[in-house]
């Protein structure tokens, strides 16, 4: 045995995929929440974009369940375009009207997709922050304005901790039925140092391990250990040596689907994988009575797995039916 191998236990929440799932956090939110997505399970993925501290994730989460909070009161204007304290630069705009419309289009979204979901992912980043200050407020990003606008803080157990209870009455008050997965992100910060990346990993483990401990309905899923003590090779890393490779992401996902969902779901995954590799396929001669038959025969099955799983596959569908000749 040349490895340590992460069990993570079967749970009992038997997902399927007909279950709508709403991811919010660090990058590896946006790496589980798009294979979800790619195997057309009805996911609302890091709608506020990519927020890696749980005090700011917090604050968006209690705000889409109800809690009245004024965005407007924390934006900024920086060279000509409004950005929000709270948010991800990738959501901004030149018109301050126009971005208060965007955070409350997404507002609105991510409170309609919570009140039909099954589980919410949060994978929490770093517990390195930035506090303004002029009020002490955490800031989800400093959109590159000067650092001596802001003081770098960690942030303890206890603030995070709070931050999560003050939401998670919201929470459940929307949807009772809600269930929550804790990740920590196997993504290293080493802007903050190594030292102090660990440090912050460790706050966040500690935040997850206490959650799951005081609500039944909160879970967590072992991410970080399975990148760091299971994958422990650089084979497993990208060029960077800090985020995991796409074998990685897919071994991660293989033990994430595993404890979280159906037999029939991975069944399900296996059939799509097949299809996707079938579209996706480009032969020397398309015009071949074999590889025509292969489309036939492809579209029959895609055709099936509609109808046996109720999914959308529209664009599939139309991708394999371009590729058919006109009998």
């Amino acid at each position: 045995m040349f490895r340590t191998e992460v069990h993570v236990p079967k749970s009992d929440l038997n997902l399927t995929l007909q279950d709508k799932v709403v991811t919010l956090g660090s990058c590896f939110a946006d790496v589980i929440g798009s294979k979800l997505r790619q195997h057309k399970v009805e996911a609302l993925v890091n709608p506020f974009g990519t927020i890696f501290n749980p005090v700011s994730v917090c604050l968006l989460l209690k705000a889409a369940s109800g809690k009245p909070y004024s965005f407007e009161q924390h934006l900024v204007e920086q060279q000509g375009i409004w950005y929000a304290y709270d948010l991800h630069s990738s959501l901004s705009s030149p018109h301050k009207q126009e971005l208060l419309q965007q955070i409350q289009a997404r507002l609105n979204k991510t409170s309609e997709q919570l009140q039909q979901s099954s589980l919410l992912i949060i994978t929490l980043g770093t517990a390195v922050a930035y506090r303004l200050n002029y009020n002490g407020k955490v800031v989800a990003n400093c959109h590159k304005l000067p650092s001596s606008n802001f003081s770098r803080v960690l942030l303890s157990v206890e603030e995070t901790m709070q931050a999560f209870e003050d939401m998670y009455g919201f929470l459940k008050l929307m949807n009772p039925n809600l269930k929550v997965l804790l990740t920590v992100s196997p993504v290293r910060h080493i802007k903050e140092t190594i030292p102090m990346n660990s440090v912050s990993k460790a706050t966040l483990r500690v935040l997850c391990h206490q959650l799951a401990e005081a609500h039944e309905d909160v879970l967590y899923f072992p991410a970080y250990e399975i990148m760091l003590d299971d994958l422990r090779d650089y084979r497993f890393y990208k060029e960077d040596m800090l985020h995991p490779t796409e074998v990685a992401e897919d071994y991660i996902w293989q033990k994430f689907v595993e404890a979280y969902y159906r037999k029939d779901f991975q069944q399900f995954i296996k059939e799509w994988e097949k299809i996707k590799r079938a579209v996706a396929h480009r032969p020397f001669h398309p015009q071949s009575a074999a590889h025509q038959a292969f489309l036939r025969k492809t579209l029959e099955q895609l055709q099936a797995l509609e109808q046996q799983h109720q999914i959308e596959a529209s664009a599939e569908r139309q991708a394999l039916q371009q590729q058919l000749l006109q009998r």
